[in-house]
Parts: C-alpha cells; structure tokens; sequence
C-alpha cells in the first residue's frame, strides 16, 4: 500500500485509532473476552500465530470470524478429525479434462485460518499446517505455491478431553506466538450473550481496514524503536525461565523442567512493540513486555513432578519472574 501518512508518529497514531474503531466492531457480536480479543489482535499485527485452549461453547468460532470480518479478510475453518489428510489442507493435484494436472486450493488458503482443535488429528496433517503457518507457503506435486499474505493461523484445543487426541509436541507448539485462554464469562457478560443471541436481530460488522493496510500496519510495529534495557529485560524474562541456565531463580529450578527457547524472546518484543502502538506509545517499556508475557511463555514452559503435586500453575511461576527486578 501507497503510504498515506506523512510520518511513522501519524501512521502510529492512526494504528491506535484503528484498533479502537476494531474493537467497537467486534464489540458489536463479542460480548466481553477483550484481553483474548486484544491478544489475537496483536499477533495478527506482530505476524503471529495464536492457540485458544477454552472449553467448547465460549463463542471462538464467531470470534475469528467475526475479527476477520471486521479487518476485510477471507476466512476459512478446517475442523479437524482423526481421518483428516494434509491433502484436506492444502489442496491437491487432479487431472482435468485435457488430461493436465492442475492444483485445487485447499482451505489454506486464506487471510485467516481457524484449526478447529488441531489436537485431534494425527500429527502427519499437524505437521502439514504447522509448515504451512512457519513458510507461508504449501509444496504439491514438486511445486511451491505461496499463501496469500496476511496468513494468520488460529488454532483452538479443547484442555478437558484428552482421550483420542494427538497432543502438539513442544517444538509445534513454540510456533504459536500465543497461547490464549479463553475462559467463561462473568454472570453479567453471560446474561447479556443470553439477551443478544435468543432474538433474531442481525448485526452487521463493517470492514475497518483491508489486507493492503493490514500488511503496512504490520511492517509499522518492526520497525518501532526498542531501547536496550527493554530488549534486556524481554531477554532475561526468557532466560529466567531455563532451569539449567545461570539466570534462573531457585523457584524455576525447583518447578520447571524445561524452558523457553529464543523465539519467545522475538516475540516478547514484537507483542511489547505492538502493545505499545495499541495504547498510543511510540516505544515499549517494561511493562508492555510483562502485558504480553503470560500467553507467550505459558505453552514454552513445561512444569516437573513437584510443581504439578504442589498446585504450582505456569501462570504463577510465570507472574512471580515477571515481579522479580
């Protein structure tokens, strides 16, 4: 896209605009969830990938279609199942009626990729998104065929059945920018999802911004400025986290068998970078990398035997590194 803005301080500017117009948006169908809505926001803008663990029946389908909607792209759903071939994902070759391979999109290709529990299916068609999500694009038949930029992948997973599932290993899951829980609503926020969806209003979501603007938008958040000591710190949060490392405190080296790998530390300054804009700042601090922190390190962290027979969650050993100076 052209640049329309006279300087990075006005695009800045208009970028937190946008954000707020976006939200009022997805406000109109999405009652509440608006720390999850800000986190997949924010890794759309950093070129992430999200994962949604939450119970079925909190309303995620309708709210990636519904974010989608709203940033003017195309939208598609894959509900994995035990019998899903990457084919399935992908597309495949077939032979038309000159008797010519030719290539037939699978529903990868689009703006925005919602993989419905991505946990139940084997790790052979895992494997065949997951290399799409990390190289934008998808190999059939010997030929290379790009994905449409934006691409951003959206993964739910289901944390109560187990049974039958084909758990993500841990170097799949660190290709997830973040890990998002999505919890139930509060009484009221689930008395008016009640009120808004038992009638037959319809609501229209507008388009607030298109691909074009998404991308530069995209572009706008690296090349935000970053001070040292705050690229230290996003550093040492990640470092604080490896049991065997020199910079662990003793609660990491009594919970946590294995920590997070430099890939969270990029994305502790790319989500610091886009939090920052989000709230009208033109530089992170500490405090926009501790804000992105928890759904970052949550899936990078694997706890030991004592800390799950002492009820030490993640999220608690993940808070305390983030109150330590």
């Amino acid at each position: 896209m052209e640049n329309k803005y006279k300087d990075e301080v006005e695009a800045a500017e208009a970028f937190a605009a946008k954000y707020k117009a976006l939200n009022e948006e997805i406000g109109k169908v999405i009652i509440g969830q608006r720390e999850v809505v800000k986190d997949i926001v924010i890794s759309i803008f950093s070129g992430g990938h999200a994962l949604l663990v939450g119970v079925p029946g909190l309303a995620k389908t309708l709210l990636v279609n519904t974010i989608s909607k709203s940033l003017g792209l195309k939208f598609s759903r894959i509900q994995f199942t035990p019998d899903l071939m990457p084919s399935d994902i992908i597309g495949s070759e077939i032979l038309d009626k000159e008797r010519n391979f030719k290539f037939v999109k699978g529903p990868v290709f689009a703006n925005v990729v919602l993989a419905d529990e991505i946990n139940r299916t084997p790790p052979k068609t895992q494997a065949a998104l997951l290399e799409a999500m990390q190289e934008k694009s998808v190999t059939a038949g010997g030929e290379t065929h790009r994905l449409e930029e934006p691409f951003f992948v959206l993964a739910t997973q289901n944390p109560i059945e187990q049974e039958g599932t084909y758990p993500l290993p841990e170097a799949q899951l660190d290709r997830f920018m973040f890990n998002i829980w999505v919890d139930y609503p509060s009484f009221q926020e689930e008395v008016d999802v009640v009120k808004a969806t038992t009638t037959d209003k319809k609501v229209d979501v507008n388009s607030v911004m298109d691909a074009e603007e998404i991308k530069y938008f995209q572009q706008l958040v690296r090349k935000v400025p970053v001070t040292d000591n705050v690229m230290e710190y996003a550093v040492n949060l990640t470092a604080m986290t490896r049991p065997e490392g020199d910079r662990a405190p003793q609660l990491v080296k009594d919970y946590i068998s294995w920590g997070a790998g430099p890939r969270a530390s990029q994305y502790l300054i790319l989500g610091a970078k886009c939090h920052a804009l989000i709230n009208g700042k033109y530089a992170p601090d500490n405090e926009d990398v501790r804000a992105v922190a928890t759904p970052i390190l949550r899936h990078r962290m694997v706890k030991n035997y004592k800390a799950e027979a002492e009820g030490y969650s993640i999220e608690k050993i993940i808070e305390e590194l983030k109150n330590q100076r």
